[in-house]
């Protein structure tokens, strides 16, 4: 039974997540932070998901032929996932909400304002009761030829179920034919060797792969990332509640109602 519920759980949520997406994309700002709060609640608990979209301000990440910048694709995917984890009730937090981010005036230097953002992404992780960190990042490489989509995890247990679970949606309805798996974060990224929640890193595409690149300009894939990446979350709330201590209702009794 349990196996025949995760087979029904993803493309329900899909759906069901294509449907609010398009509900809340014919409205205006105004009307959609409306939907957020009336959202349904059927995965409501203590923990807050952060969503960072790496990169930002003086640091634009990689930059593709075109010019195009990684943070803004970045942070587009992240609003993305911002707007639609609200719409099942999810409480969260961005690191940032656009591409400007304010320095103190101390910071002279572009290395000196990474130091000082990302003290400050670390500080709002840390200082968040029961968080869970997803950050949104996009792949870059010397060879054209690589592709696809990849998550990373911190070493902990509700972080390996977390990029699983989204990697298996990556699988299955972004890259069919990957073969990518998740894999341990490295410990050259500083916000994750600094924070202290479960954490994922979501690479959603390599700007280096004229594919990939073309796919992550578009409105529509960056929604289908989007729906991904909440699928995902959605499925690993029960691991993540038992991290904190909380419980939460059955995903199986959930869909059998």
């Amino acid at each position: 039974m349990k196996k025949l519920v995760k087979e029904l759980f993803i493309p329900g949520i899909i759906v069901v997540s294509m449907v609010a997406m398009t509900f809340m994309a014919t409205f205006s700002d105004d009307i959609k932070t409306t939907v957020d709060v009336m959202a349904p609640a059927v995965y409501k608990s203590d923990v807050t998901l952060i969503i960072d979209p790496g990169h930002g301000g003086a640091d634009g990440g990689a930059v593709s032929d075109s010019g195009a910048k990684e943070s803004e694709i970045n942070l587009a995917v992240a609003l993305k996932i911002r707007d639609l984890a609200g719409f099942f009730g999810v409480d969260t937090i961005m690191t940032r909400q656009s591409e400007e981010i304010p320095y103190p005036e101390s910071t002279g230097t572009i290395r000196e304002k990474k130091v000082y953002d990302q003290n400050s992404r670390v500080d709002l992780v840390n200082s968040t009761e029961n968080a869970i960190l997803i950050s949104v990042h996009q792949n870059n490489y010397p060879d054209a030829s690589p592709s696809g989509g990849q998550i990373f995890y911190t070493e902990n247990d509700c972080s390996i179920v977390l990029a699983g679970n989204i990697q298996e949606v990556f699988s299955s309805s972004i890259s069919p034919d990957s073969t990518r798996a998740p894999s341990v974060i490295g410990d050259d990224i500083y916000l994750f060797q600094k924070i202290d929640c479960p954490a994922v890193l979501v690479e959603c595409g390599f700007m280096s792969n004229p594919g990939d690149f073309a796919l992550l300009s578009t409105d529509s894939y960056r929604s289908k990332l989007a729906l991904a990446v909440v699928s995902g979350y959605l499925q690993s709330e029960d691991d993540i509640n038992s991290y904190y201590g909380g419980t939460n209702e059955s995903k199986d009794s959930i869909l059998l109602y």
